[in-house]
């Protein structure tokens, strides 16, 4: 599937664009015109819709309906992030309004700049190679299809669009952060015991159903904890589904998206997110179907592959990514489950979420499975 589209704005997420096209106006944001406003579909946490105002084009984000985890979806925590990140890091998107007041939209939100490129996921073969909202000439060449068949045909490219990927989640790690002005953003001391005591939190708190493999992995986590292998900016959600590449080639990233949990932390919890997402045939075709990284990816490049990219472009010790793994499949299962408690609890009507409890399940046998081997 490519991704760089927008869609009517789904029932029960729409914002009042009178008012929201009058606060633009007090604020003189934009060179004026009628205000549009198409929703990107993709997102399974914070919402974001496109923003049309006469020739000029922004991206709104805003926490989804039904929000019970405020600190998860801190609209000026982002904001202030990426104003500082993007004056360094360039795949981050600057970051241009802030609003506090939430009687515009109904909660907080703000602007940032809009770049354009592929967002590339699920089942690649199936999917358009085009995209009516992806400017001509906006980041090189508009030949997608080209890119696109030569990804499901090459196993170089692959392994090439990869380890791009990965190298950049490196260097993202390697970023001078203090200097930055990001010192303050988390505590990398006692990180990786924070992690796993809070996400066990959300989960237990987000609990709908019964998971008895999920569970046991949680009791494995807790008690064999490591210590912080380092201390770097994280993203907390880095995988296909967030990261932007290039129309005509996909071994260059335009933009990385959703910087919601960004925190300073440690590394290999990170990379453990990462790999936590990379599901291949071993998950079954069901897990298969998850769309957030191109399955023709993941049936032909392996976790490992990507650990030995990742030790080689930062030269960290990997000796222990079991542990990351099995926490990043705990964390996402975490990640699903509040989101299909919004879902269950009539917060949100998008039948995306509808089988999100089976995916958590997956993730729980996927778990098991990989303290079982005593490998990833």
């Amino acid at each position: 599937m490519i991704d760089n589209e927008t869609r009517a704005v789904r029932a029960g997420e729409e914002i009042d664009g009178e008012k929201l096209s009058a606060f633009l106006r007090r604020e003189e944001f934009g060179h004026g015109g009628d205000l549009s406003i198409e929703q990107f579909p993709a997102g399974s946490s914070n919402l974001t819709y496109l923003l049309k105002i006469g020739d000029d084009e922004f991206v709104l984000r805003r926490p989804p309906f039904g929000n019970t985890v405020r600190s998860a979806h801190d609209m000026r925590r982002e904001f202030e992030v990426l104003s500082r990140l993007s004056a360094v890091y360039r795949q981050a998107p600057k970051p241009l309004l802030y609003c506090e007041n939430e009687s515009v939209i109904g909660s907080q939100f703000y602007l940032m700049e809009r770049r354009c490129g592929l967002i590339i996921r699920g089942d690649t073969a199936a999917q358009r190679v085009s995209s009516p909202t992806v400017r001509e000439g906006a980041v090189g060449p508009s030949s997608p299809s080209v890119a696109l068949d030569r990804l499901r045909t090459d196993q170089d490219y692959r392994l090439q669009v990869c380890r791009t990927f990965i190298t950049n989640l490196a260097d993202l790690h390697a970023l001078d952060y203090k200097a930055a002005g990001l010192q303050d953003l988390g505590r990398p001391e006692g990180y990786c015991k924070r992690q796993v005591e809070g996400w066990t939190t959300r989960y237990q708190n987000a609990k709908t159903h019964e998971h008895p493999e999920l569970e046991s992995a949680i009791r494995w986590l807790d008690q064999n904890i490591p210590p912080e292998s380092a201390a770097a900016l994280v993203h907390n959600d880095y995988k296909f589904d967030n990261v932007m590449l290039d129309r005509g080639d996909l071994t260059q990233i335009v933009a990385v998206l959703d910087w919601e949990m960004v925190t300073v932390g440690d590394p290999l919890m990170d990379l453990g997110t990462t790999l936590g997402y990379w599901v291949g045939p071993e998950g079954g075709e069901a897990m298969l179907e998850m769309p957030f990284n191109p399955r023709v990816l993941r049936e032909t490049v392996t976790r490992r592959d990507l650990v030995e990219m990742y030790a080689g472009a930062s030269g960290r010790d990997v000796s222990n990514i079991l542990y990351y793994y099995v926490f990043g499949l705990f964390k996402i299962a975490g990640i699903a489950q509040q989101i299909y408690a919004r879902y269950a609890k009539g917060f949100t009507k998008d039948e995306r979420f509808a089988r999100f409890d089976q995916f958590v399940s997956g993730l729980g046998r996927l778990a098991a499975a990989a303290i079982e081997k005593g490998r990833i």
